[in-house]
């Protein structure tokens, strides 16, 4: 990858947004490749599209981007509400390009969170357009990040330095099975992700788990087996590779 962006593209634009908004997409379709097949490189869907901004011709995987100078909060502005609920709703949401970059226009980070981590809780509908604006009523939304575990922020470029394709690849494919799950058991996968992530060790006990059966109670007042839940998710993600089982009642995180 190139790093650096071909100021060449904006020329005769004025504003810093256009700016950022023409480099950091012909960026994307000059350097980036397609994390669930390798294929490079990914073609641009045509301009105003609801969603998705570029895809994958080889495994049909559609990617919208997002890009800041400076680091993405927690809270990333995307485009209309109900188009996204519908997407969801249909299982047809993209996967998320996070790009940022320097002030001499350089990309710092580049990520991608898959579709899979993409739940109605983290999609936070914004207040209508007032009747005065252009778009009078028109409301948005905004894509809560903060609840989006470790294994689902695969970086492409990280502190300004290319991580290894191969490595992308395995990390990208390896939460893939979360695609077939039905959104509450989805859920409890994330949660059960966050938790581990939360715990500053990398080999953990089953009793770390259990520390935060009070707060995963106060998520599920109606689950009166929290425990038990637990317990069935840490073999899951035993089974899926996310974590290894080292003796009873002890596991260890994955590094990729």
């Amino acid at each position: 990858m190139n790093l650096h962006f071909d100021t060449s593209h904006a020329e005769g634009y004025s504003s810093n947004s256009q700016k950022a908004r023409v480099l950091t997409e012909f960026w994307v379709k000059d350097n980036a490749y397609c994390p669930g097949c390798g294929t490079i490189p990914l073609y641009q869907f045509e301009n105003n599209r609801p969603v998705a901004d570029f895809y994958c011709r080889q495994c049909n995987e559609e990617f919208e981007l997002k890009s800041k100078k400076g680091n993405f909060t927690n809270t990333v502005m995307d485009g209309a509400f109900e188009t996204m609920i519908q997407r969801l709703e249909s299982n047809i949401v993209p996967n998320f390009f996070l790009l940022t970059y320097s002030a001499h226009w350089t990309v710092n980070n580049f990520i991608i969170i898959p579709k899979q981590f993409f739940t109605f809780s983290i999609i936070i509908r914004r207040n209508p357009l007032p009747p005065h604006a252009r778009r009078a009523g028109w409301t948005g939304c905004n894509i809560d990040i903060s609840g989006v575990p470790d294994a689902g922020r695969v970086h492409l470029v990280k502190n300004g330095t290319e991580v290894n394709r191969t490595t992308v690849k395995e990390a990208f494919n390896r939460t893939s099975f979360m695609r077939k799950q039905k959104s509450d058991a989805k859920g409890w996968i994330i949660d059960t992700m966050n938790c581990i992530d939360a715990i500053e060790k990398t080999t953990f006990k089953l009793s770390d788990m259990y520390a935060f059966e009070e707060a995963l109670r106060r998520k599920y007042p109606n689950n009166n087996f929290i425990k038990d839940k637990l317990r069935q998710q840490l073999q899951n993600l035993r089974d899926k590779g996310i974590i290894e089982f080292i003796s009873p009642g002890v596991y260890r995180k994955v590094q990729l």
